[in-house]
């Protein structure tokens, strides 16, 4: 699996870290995850909802014009590891141009070693996130207006 120089480097630091600092380090993802621009904040219908997962996640994928993409996450800060993996995935995937993020697996956290410290449960939830970015960009390239 090909992953974005950032995001590969952000997987292979929890991959190598021991049990008991993954967990922590998903917090410390959770704090990166930056509030809603105003445009989002004032309108939530502009967000897409990620039902798959156990605590409301919405979104925002935009593709700007030179085909970088931007995401927006809203969830609330007492869901940690859903926050964290958020936080992961804007690190890793932020400012990439969309065809890179295209070709991201949908399970690529699965090296990670997050089983060890997330619920199968949340790992689910972890993969419809990707999948609904994937859906985004894809709509937003192809020209249809759906939220998310």
């Amino acid at each position: 699996m090909s992953l974005p120089e950032k995001l590969q480097r952000v997987v292979d630091r929890f991959a190598s870290a021991p049990r008991e600092l993954k967990g922590q380090a998903l917090l410390q993802y959770a704090r990166k995850v930056p509030d809603l621009p105003p445009r989002y904040a004032d309108d939530p219908n502009l967000l897409a909802r990620v039902h798959e997962c156990q605590s409301p996640f919405f979104l925002a994928t935009e593709v700007d014009d030179g085909g970088s993409v931007h995401l927006f996450f809203d969830c609330p800060p007492e869901t940690p590891t859903v926050r964290g993996f958020a936080g992961i995935i804007r690190q890793g995937l932020e400012g990439e141009h969309y065809s890179t993020v295209l070709e991201v697996p949908t399970t690529f956290y699965s090296s990670m070693g997050l089983e060890e410290v997330v619920s199968p449960m949340r790992l689910r939830g972890m993969r419809a996130i990707m999948a609904a970015i994937r859906r985004g960009i894809r709509n937003q390239i192809n020209g249809e207006t759906e939220a998310g």
